[in-house]
């Protein structure tokens, strides 16, 4: 059992009910990425970087994440769709199967923490039945020193075995996959897909219970930067709202691009070390830093590469084209990923129906309500059957990932606004002049001097006006931004046709938001639509 690095410590797993005599332990990126080769798995691109293919699964399985019912979970989750219940007993003797074929495999194993505030660290071990598995642990994991080595004390388990199929009638899966969380033994259990979003969401989801139940620390699907005067911008986002692309400021040193803790101290900490992002139709000119940091270490997943280069416009084997790389990977990075502070938030939507404001300053209800709601709307074409913009809800902004019920999460917040006094901004990075279709998109340019005048203070003292259908605070003056733009109903042709558009909007709002009405209080009801 000893690493083929002799100066690495040996390692038993036999304490799991793992017996393999093949345990590679804390094994370097480079080397992780040769085994890959040798194994047949995955091949060298023409920037070094490396390619792999998950598999049937090109993305994260929602309807097969399962969490263990037990004393700690039972009256804590918000069970439904999204938080499926799991028998203990069942999980106890799927777990017995997967240790038992693990102990016939090669087995890669990792220790790394999650969650950059030292105070706040969970100490994690990866044991993976692939290679390029536990390189992606390496990546996207905060990597311990070799004096934190000496003394590591595992607190969470995650067991990763993509060529495990489960049987849906004797395990209490659904299908042949899962990915199951078990609080009480601190265990992430995933078998039958090697999609490697499946360890990231899974510790992300267990740090999305753990840090508000237990640590009075909310937890957040977003990005976040830091400005030269020390202050703090989070960036909460659904996909193609531009939340990657706005964050990766070079005035501003980068945080962590996807899931962040905001503590009692008032700093906010990133619960990774590296960065998982899209790479569809990636271009060095769109997104330099992604670009840039495809590079040895890095790991492409089912991108199409022909001659050994990369076809990013390729959407062949997936729309959800991906590469991992550790965060150092970018240059300007804050070391540790630790900010204070936190001045700005901005919520960014992109909706496709041209009503919301390109910026709007958000009152705390107004703030938890649209926090709740996680608005964008889809367009056509971006999934099949979709012929005109559809609006599209997830609740603050990462429902999938949320075991505790939404309003908690908004309630936090709402309490850290006003003990911070941090100013929250609705950006919508989608249409002007119209809908989808008629209307344009938001120039890029304009939404970066907003959140510029946000970020430097230049939007306290200017004028505002009120929204007569969401209620929402616009400026009526921007610099560097025409004045006609601040209004959305300003820039369509047809007064009436927004207004109308505006309703419809409102009404699937109020809709979305009748799941939650039990659960908000005032303020947070009369965040919404004012009709």
């Amino acid at each position: 059992m000893q690493n083929k690095d002799s100066k690495a410590k040996t390692i038993s797993l036999k304490s799991y009910g793992i017996h393999s005599d093949q345990i590679n332990y804390q094994l370097s990126s480079e080397e992780l990425h040769k085994l890959t080769i040798e194994k047949g798995q995955g091949q060298t691109v023409d920037s070094g970087a490396l390619a792999v293919n998950t598999g049937k699964f090109t993305g994260r399985s929602p309807n097969d994440r399962f969490i263990v019912k037990d004393d700690i979970t039972k009256d804590e989750i918000w069970w439904g769709d999204i938080n499926i219940p799991f028998d203990a007993d069942k999980f106890d003797k799927l777990y017995d199967k997967v240790v038992k074929y693990l102990s016939e495999k090669e087995i890669f194993v990792r220790d790394a923490f999650a969650c950059a505030e030292e105070s706040y660290k969970v100490n994690i071990r990866h044991i993976n039945e692939y290679p390029w598995s536990n390189m992606f642990t390496y990546n996207m994991f905060l990597r311990p020193t070799e004096v934190e080595l000496e003394n590591f004390t595992p607190e969470w388990t995650v067991v990763n075995a993509p060529g495990f199929y489960a049987d849906p009638e004797v395990d209490g899966t659904r299908a042949k996959n899962f990915a199951i969380l078990n609080f009480t033994k601190k265990i992430a259990l995933i078998g039958g897909t090697g999609y490697t979003g499946e360890i990231k969401k899974g510790i992300f989801s267990a740090l999305n219970f753990i840090l508000p139940v237990f640590k009075n620390t909310l937890p957040m699907h977003c990005s976040a930067n830091s400005g030269k005067d020390g202050d703090t911008a989070i960036f909460f986002g659904l996909s193609g709202t531009g939340k990657t692309t706005l964050s990766a400021d070079p005035e501003r040193q980068l945080i962590g691009d996807d899931e962040h803790g905001w503590t009692n101290e008032n700093t906010v900490f990133n619960f990774e070390g590296g960065c998982y992002a899209k790479v569809i139709d990636l271009t060095e000119e769109k997104e330099p830093d992604i670009y840039g940091a495809i590079k040895p270490g890095a790991i492409l997943e089912n991108v199409t590469i022909r001659d050994g280069k990369v076809d990013f416009e390729d959407s062949t084997i997936t729309q959800n084209t991906r590469v991992s790389y550790p965060i150092y990977h970018i240059n300007n990075i804050m070391k540790p990923s630790v900010g204070k502070n936190p001045k700005n938030i901005f919520f960014l939507t992109a909706d496709a129906f041209g009503v919301l404001p390109p910026i709007s300053k958000l009152t705390p209800g107004q703030a938890a309500y649209h926090f709740i709601s996680g608005y964008t709307a889809k367009v056509a074409g971006t999934e099949a059957g979709i012929d005109e913009p559809l609006p599209s809800f997830s609740a603050c902004f990462g429902a999938p990932f949320m075991p505790l019920h939404p309003t908690r999460y908004a309630e936090m917040l709402s309490e850290k606004m006003k003990e911070s006094g941090v100013n929250v901004w609705l950006i919508n990075t989608g249409w002007t002049g119209g809908p989808y279709g008629v209307g344009s998109r938001m120039k890029l340019k304009y939404t970066r001097e907003m959140i510029s005048s946000a970020l430097e203070g230049l939007l306290d003292n200017v004028e505002y006006e009120t929204h007569e259908i969401f209620g929402l605070n616009m400026p009526k003056t921007c610099e560097n931004v025409p004045s006609d733009v601040l209004n959305p109903k300003s820039t369509w042709s047809d007064a009436k046709a927004y207004d109308a558009k505006a309703e419809i909007l409102a009404k699937s709002f109020k809709d979305n938001f009748k799941k939650f009405e039990d659960y908000a209080n005032e303020e947070i009801m009369n965040g919404g639509p004012l009709h």
